[in-house]
């Protein structure tokens, strides 16, 4: 966790070296295991048991053992509170504190919360990887086919190719010139797989016999016509599956980028992305998919809104 991170327990918001590095979430399964004869088990779920949420710190400044002394108060208390951090928030009982005084400005803690409830809305659907795993996934295998291939101005392609997909890093939020870096060797790499695969139908087809073998014809002829064949014949499945991975690229990269348009006589960014995502603060989304720092805007501007924000939050150079 970043110390940035928003930590509260009922009214005591935790900051600085009070937020742990982390925090543990989840829990257990209530199980009643019912063991049979014969080796054979009947078990019934009786619901989810939560585990406690654990953490530590360090309660530093002036206050800090007010501070220290208010979440003593919390424990002797006994009584529900939300922890709420991120997108989790939980109903609480402050099951154990407990401080070192080192010195009246510097107290460490620790700090045990039982679990009454999960307060937070259940995910019930598995989020999908997202488009950036697909793409670098595609120009892996991309890659991979290429070698296989065995040609070496292909694999050059490819390699360019990937190095263009790898500096994208969210292609949701990336502008259209970051966009058209990664479309061009795209489209180069469609265009020579789409034409190896037709050098290689036209030596499948153009020979009547296995290997071009005919009466009176030179051996070396009929080896050589022989070996392409068989070489035309092993690349063009792995051509095939080459432009359908990359053609998949393509589609991937412009669905990303799917999103509107909008056109403003001034105004501001804030409002832009209050509008579009409900947080003012990803304005910075707006920001980069159009090459902007500055939030205010000046004269007519027709500005692209991406589908979705990036969650960074305002931060621009990133």
């Amino acid at each position: 966790m970043q110390p940035s991170t928003t930590l509260t327990l009922g009214d005591f918001t935790f900051s600085g070296t009070e937020i742990p590095e982390r925090l543990p979430f989840g829990g257990d399964q209530a199980l009643v295991v019912h063991r049979l004869v014969g080796g054979k088990r009947i078990i019934d779920a009786m619901g989810p048991d939560p585990a406690p949420v654990d953490w530590s710190g360090v309660l530093f400044g002036a206050d800090a053992l007010k501070r220290a002394r208010y979440l003593d108060n919390l424990r002797m208390r006994g009584t529900p509170l939300t922890l709420a951090w991120s997108e989790l928030r939980y109903t609480v009982i402050v099951r154990s504190f407990r401080a070192s005084f080192e010195l009246a400005y510097n107290i460490p803690y620790s700090i045990s919360c039982e679990v009454v409830s999960f307060d937070s809305q259940p995910v019930t659907s598995a989020p999908s990887a997202g488009v950036d795993v697909w793409v670098q996934q595609d120009a892996q295998a991309a890659g991979n086919l290429a070698d296989a291939i065995g040609d070496s101005k292909l694999s050059e392609l490819v390699a360019a190719m990937q190095s263009a997909t790898a500096a994208v890093s969210n292609f949701a939020t990336a502008s259209q010139a970051a966009i058209n870096s990664v479309l061009v060797p795209v489209q180069a790499v469609q265009s020579a797989a789409q034409t190896m695969l037709a050098t290689a139908a036209n030596t499948i087809n153009s020979v009547a016999t296995v290997g071009g073998i005919l009466p009176n014809n030179p051996v070396a002829a009929q080896a050589a016509r022989l070996t392409g064949q068989v070489a035309a014949m092993t690349q063009a499945p792995l051509l095939l599956q080459l432009s359908s991975t990359v053609g998949r690229i393509a589609a991937n990269v412009g669905q990303a980028r799917s999103g509107s348009t909008t056109t403003v006589a001034g105004g501001n960014l804030f409002d832009l992305a209050a509008d579009a995502y409900g947080d003012a603060s990803e304005w910075s989304t707006i920001a980069r998919a159009n090459g902007l720092t500055d939030p205010m805007l000046s004269g007519v501007s027709t500005l692209s809104l991406p589908a979705e924000p990036d969650g960074m939050g305002g931060v621009t150079n990133v």
